[in-house]
C-alpha cells in the first residue's frame, strides 16, 4: 500500500553489567531491524554506552550483601515495571543475569515473547537465571551443545562472539 508504514516490532534487550552486557552487544545488527531499548544496571561504562545506544538503567545490585541486594532487587522489581510500560516491547530478549529475571516474567505476565541467550561462560553448568526462565521463555538458546543436557527444549545457537 502506498503511504503506509510498517510497523517495526519493539524489542526490549536486558542484561547485568559485565559478560552479559557485552554477549548482550555482540547482537548489535539486531538494532538496526527493530525498534530497540536496552536495559542493564547503572555504571560509568554504560552511561558512556548510553550515548550511542537507547538505554535505561536499573540499580547495580551485587549480591555480595544480601540485606541490601534484597532490597536493590526489590526497587529493580518495580522499575522493570516502570520500564515495561513506557517501552511497551513485543519481545524480550536477554543473557541474563539477575537483573533481567523479573523483566522475563512480567513479559510473560502480558503475553509478550522471552528470548533466553545462556551464557557463554556456562559450558557444563546452567545460571540461576537460566534455570528460572527457562520454563517461561519462548525461545531458549545455549551457546554449547553440552548444555542441552540441562535445558533440553533448547536451541543450539553456538557462539554470539
Amino acid at each position: 500500500m502506498k503511504g503506509s508504514t510498517v510497523k517495526r516490532k519493539k524489542v526490549l534487550f536486558i542484561s547485568s553489567l559485565g559478560g552479559h552486557l557485552t554477549q548482550l552487544l555482540q547482537l548489535k545488527p539486531l538494532f538496526e531491524e527493530y525498534e530497540y531499548h536496552i536495559i542493564t544496571e547503572k555504571s560509568i561504562i554504560t552511561e558512556d554506552l548510553s550515548k550511542q545506544y537507547h538505554m535505561s538503567f536499573l540499580m547495580y545490585g551485587a549480591r555480595n550483601y544480601l540485606f541490601k541486594y534484597i532490597f536493590k532487587f526489590s526497587f529493580n522489581i518495580i522499575k522493570s515495571f516502570y520500564y515495561f510500560f513506557r517501552v511497551k516491547p513485543d519481545v524480550i530478549v536477554t543473557t541474563g543475569a539477575h537483573t533481567a529475571v523479573p523483566m522475563c516474567y512480567i513479559a510473560k505476565l502480558f503475553k509478550k515473547k522471552v528470548i533466553f541467550i545462556e551464557s557463554f561462560a556456562k559450558t557444563s553448568t546452567p545460571t540461576m537465571s537460566g534455570k528460572l526462565v527457562y520454563p517461561i521463555a519462548d525461545l531458549f538458546i545455549v551457546q554449547w551443545q553440552e548444555m542441552k543436557k540441562h535445558y533440553p527444549n533448547a536451541v543450539y545457537g553456538g557462539s554470539i562472539y
